[in-house]
């Protein structure tokens, strides 16, 4: 994915997320302490957020930063790494 490419998926996922939690931009600009000029811009993808302002837009919003990223066809997410360590631990305590 190219970096352009990349940046509208992240824009786009912060809109979806605070939607989805129903959460105003007005209370995401009370969360971050951010401007809601600023936030409406990082939406629209008229401003390229920086890696703490992701981290801070995640917090407010109550997700882990990579939320805001396509998941990678070799990465796992977190639920199914647990639900795998889960699998192995219940295999080896069966062996015992």
């Amino acid at each position: 994915m190219k970096n352009e490419d990349m940046m509208k998926y992240v824009v786009k996922s912060i809109r979806v997320i605070r939607k989805k939690k129903n959460i105003s931009q007005m209370e995401l600009c009370l969360r971050t302490g951010m401007s809601q000029s600023f936030l409406t811009g990082i939406e629209t993808g008229k401003q390229e957020p920086s890696t703490m302002t992701l981290i801070r837009i995640a917090s407010a919003l109550e997700v882990n930063p990579r939320a805001f990223f396509p998941e990678d066809e070799n990465t796992q997410s977190e639920a199914e790494t647990k639900n795998q360590i889960k699998e192995e631990i219940i295999s080896l305590l069966k062996i015992l």
